[in-house]
């Protein structure tokens, strides 16, 4: 449950941070310098700021980015302020499984470790429309092809916990939205219905599948004995190119809530703190709000729901 007071005053939780902090403080004190990470949608918005602190703490960041000239010139804005920063950029469309497989290739060419895995790119409200491997937009873009890229980078990852001792981290950016989707949660019979498509609940419907595929990867990795903790986070309310679909509804919605709402440095804090924080080493297959864990819905901890979603994301990934 959200607790609207110390949203609203920022109070620090059992951590010792809240929703006023920023990922700089998040992340005070943290040496990176022996961690890669490779973050989807880096390019912008809270990923740009994330990938702008993990640098600034010495780690080795992949931006990975559909649009290649706003990834370089997020670069540049990173290096402008630290010269010493280590980013490199690989396109990556997620709608697109080709696009996520060839990612794969490249960046494993590369034989670099990777350490931490931020699944944080995404899209909103966005109206019906089909992938290109045929799958309704927000479900393809948000969970599945987050899906396939873990998939694909998980022996990288296990290699590298393995070879280093250093724990390896996962993070799926999810929001409170997962609350409101469809009954049931999932649409499995019917993911790509016209008809019954509202934006609002498909959103919803991919958030909820972010944190179920956090938490049924956290469970096979904890069962095989791997080294690697997989969480989901609510970065808190943040005007970015995100909501693109729905900037007048999101306006209007400022304008009465406005004291709920986030900088991108704080909006950033919590992915920076799952991502980095040492007193999370070995939590995994949790939800955190404001840089503190939180009960998600009843839906997103249903493990007999993620068990199906996991095999029902495979069948999709697998016949594309």
């Amino acid at each position: 449950m959200v607790n609207i007071f110390t949203l609203v005053t920022g109070i620090p939780g059992p951590s010792g941070f809240g929703s006023a902090s920023t990922a700089e403080q998040v992340t005070q004190g943290v040496d990176a310098s022996n961690l890669t990470a490779i973050i989807t949608g880096g390019a912008s918005g809270i990923g740009l700021e994330t990938a702008r602190v993990l640098a600034l703490r010495g780690a080795y960041v992949i931006i990975a980015a559909r649009n290649l000239d706003a990834a370089n010139k997020a670069k540049d804005l990173i290096l402008k302020d630290n010269q010493a920063a280590r980013v490199d950029i690989l396109k990556l469309d997620l709608c697109s499984m080709k696009s996520i497989r060839a990612f794969a290739e490249s960046f494993n060419a590369l034989n670099l470790p990777l350490n931490i895995l931020i699944n944080n790119a995404g899209v909103m409200f966005c109206p019906f429309q089909l992938s290109e491997d045929r799958i309704e937009m927000q479900f393809a873009t948000n969970h599945l092809g987050h899906f396939l890229l873990t998939n694909l980078l998980l022996d990288k990852m296990k290699q590298t916990a393995k070879s280093t001792g250093i724990e390896g981290r996962i993070v799926n950016l999810s929001s409170i939205a997962h609350q409101h989707t469809y009954e049931g949660g999932i649409k499995f019979d019917k993911i790509n219905d016209n008809r019954s498509y509202s934006d609002k609940r498909a959103y919803g419907q991919s958030k909820l599948a972010n944190i179920l595929h956090a938490n049924e990867l956290s469970r096979r990795l904890k069962e095989e004995g791997a080294n690697i903790t997989v969480n989901s986070v609510h970065p808190g309310l943040i005007m970015t190119n995100l909501m693109r679909h729905s900037a007048l509804l999101m306006r209007v919605l400022q304008v009465f809530t406005y004291i709920c709402w986030k900088n991108v440095p704080q909006g950033a804090a919590t992915t920076c703190y799952v991502a980095l924080h040492p007193s999370l080493k070995g939590v995994t297959g949790k939800y955190f709000l404001d840089c503190n864990e939180v009960i998600a819905s009843a839906l997103a901890r249903n493990e007999t729901l993620a068990k199906k979603l996991w095999d029902f994301s495979n069948k999709l990934v697998n016949s594309a």
